[in-house]
């Protein structure tokens, strides 16, 4: 680590020493488990399926179920990195009001966190858009396996994976897509999408976590879209301190009491080591 570096992370040491942290995350912070983020940068440049496009083109929905059925096995595959282990340690330590992650991946649960808001949902679950059942994806990825069998084996030299699971795939022209089981209505992974809004309860909740925090940490995330940066605005507004850890800009910089440009798992785990125990009472 770099002086500098080692400078930026004790000042937010001496920030946020004392303070109940709200930890919002994003995708910066799951690159050290082998998923590419959307927009650090090394990332290559990426056009995310909008949830219009899923529900009104049935060639783009059919190409979007082919690439997700390689790639959700590369997601279910990833192990969780030492920043995930360190904001679950920040927990057991009772110094968290919560935490709010912005990736579909569950790698903070199975971390071992526990109060997790998955602001985005989560990619092991599948949603009837009809009937409004729910599927676990591993269902769903036995019925797509027996629709078309071998197609794995075929697509085994996938490119790059997204973070929402979406391989680099282009042989997708033939894919049979799984119908609901229940009804045969339109199946799509239960998380949120480019132009899809978050679940207004969810959104209450992640509020209601800020507010019950002294202050905000993010991790990994640019902050690009709305979802993620209204609670850095919340926070700001509240007067709490907002300490964002990410390499390259974001859109939540203005409202940074610091900015610490510095590997994520590596910030992450420093800080779990000095930030002291909050004080009693």
């Amino acid at each position: 680590m770099a002086v500098r570096e080692q400078e930026l992370l004790d000042q937010a040491v001496e920030l946020l020493a004392g303070l109940r942290l709200a930890v919002l995350t994003g995708a910066g912070l799951s690159t050290d488990s082998g998923i590419p983020d959307y927009r650090g940068p090394q990332s290559v440049p990426r056009n995310p399926m909008t949830y219009q496009q899923f529900v009104g083109d049935e060639n783009l929905r059919r190409r979007y179920w082919a690439r997700n059925h390689v790639g959700w096995g590369h997601l279910r595959r990833a192990d969780p990195n030492a920043g995930h282990a360190a904001v679950a340690l920040l927990e057991q330590r009772g110094l968290l009001s919560g935490l709010i992650t912005q990736n579909v991946d569950r790698l903070h649960s199975s971390a071992g966190s526990v109060n997790v808001i998955d602001l985005h949902g989560t990619f092991d679950r599948v949603v009837c858009l009809q009937c409004a059942s729910v599927f676990p994806r591993s269902r769903i990825a036995e019925i797509l396996e027996d629709l078309n069998p071998g197609y794995l084996e075929r697509a085994s030299d996938a490119g790059d994976v997204a973070p929402d699971a979406d391989a680099d795939v282009d042989d997708t022209g033939d894919f049979v897509m799984a119908p609901c089981p229940v009804c045969g209505g339109m199946l799509k992974p239960d998380f949120v999408y480019f132009g899809e809004n978050v679940p207004k309860s969810r959104v209450a909740d992640a509020y209601a976590m800020v507010d019950a925090a002294d202050a905000l940490l993010v991790a990994g995330s640019s902050l690009t879209v709305m979802s993620g940066l209204r609670f850095v605005r919340h926070a700001a507004k509240a007067g709490k301190p907002v300490v964002i850890i990410n390499r390259g800009p974001t859109r939540g910089d203005d409202f940074a009491s610091l900015k610490v440009e510095v590997g994520v798992s590596e910030a992450l785990t420093y800080l779990a080591a000095r930030l002291p125990n909050l004080p009693h009472g």
